[in-house]
């Protein structure tokens, strides 16, 4: 049987104390459980699966046990799973790979059947932002990442998921996304190369609109309800799945 289904999937923010944390996890093993890997070819995880994610050499998040098993147990049925960092699960190094999840970097630009997709979080994409983008250059500055590896993981974890719950989305789960006016418009606008598809998350809100001659589809979270979309390549349609 040929495999003609792509998933992607954002913001699940696993282990957020808002709304009903067990159910949300719970609901997204179904989501996994739920793929069929006869028939499909790839999973994208666009970030924010996690609300706090920070790993050392040794040391990794307890919890999650039956989410690694549903993507482990697609990888062995031959599913390929790509991960990108969000801004909340940033810390990521060699757990993942190790896993058998393949981990990239925002924008990634990928051919699905015969259509032309840029995939990634979302976040410090496009002009302007600059408070934002010096915050997640610290974030991703190795030299700090090795400072704050130096704290027990006791503690860590602690100021980790301090900072998770003073966020946005611990205050403000919707947002209105402004079309032409959001910098992730403009940097799809502005894009070197053609593009059926933009696909990212991180607004935490849901939109589906036309950018140059592509689409830009936004994946919200979801606190609210589970939600993602769904390439089939044999016949050219994106989908909302719930």
């Amino acid at each position: 049987m040929e495999k003609t289904l792509t998933y992607f999937v954002s913001d699940v923010h696993l282990g957020l104390q808002v709304g009903d944390p067990a159910r949300r996890e719970a609901a997204f093993v179904r989501f996994l459980r739920g793929i069929d890997p006869q028939q499909t070819e790839a999973l994208y995880l666009l970030g924010d699966i996690w609300d706090f994610w920070y790993e050392y050499r040794d040391v990794v998040p307890k919890g999650y046990v039956r989410v690694l098993g549903g993507l482990t147990d697609l990888l062995d049925a031959g599913v390929q799973v790509y991960f990108f960092q969000g801004n909340h699960d940033i810390w990521t190094y060699r757990y993942f790979e190790e896993l058998g999840l393949q981990c990239k970097v925002q924008p990634l630009v990928t051919t699905i059947g015969d259509k032309k997709f840029c995939l990634g979080h979302g976040d410090g994409l496009g002009p302007g932002q600059h408070g934002y983008k010096l915050m997640r250059w610290a974030f991703h500055n190795r030299f700090l990442q090795r400072c704050f590896s130096t704290l027990h993981p006791w503690l860590a974890f602690r100021l980790g998921q301090g900072w998770s719950r003073r966020s946005r989305l611990g205050k403000n789960i919707g947002y209105d996304f402004k079309g032409a006016d959001e910098p992730l418009y403009r940097f799809c606008e502005a894009f070197p190369e053609p593009v059926d598809y933009f696909i990212f998350g991180h607004y935490h809100a849901q939109a589906d609109i036309t950018v140059g001659n592509g689409r830009l589809v936004l994946l919200t979270d979801w606190i609210t309800a589970p939600n993602w979309l769904v390439f089939d390549s044999a016949e050219g349609t994106l989908q909302n799945g719930q």
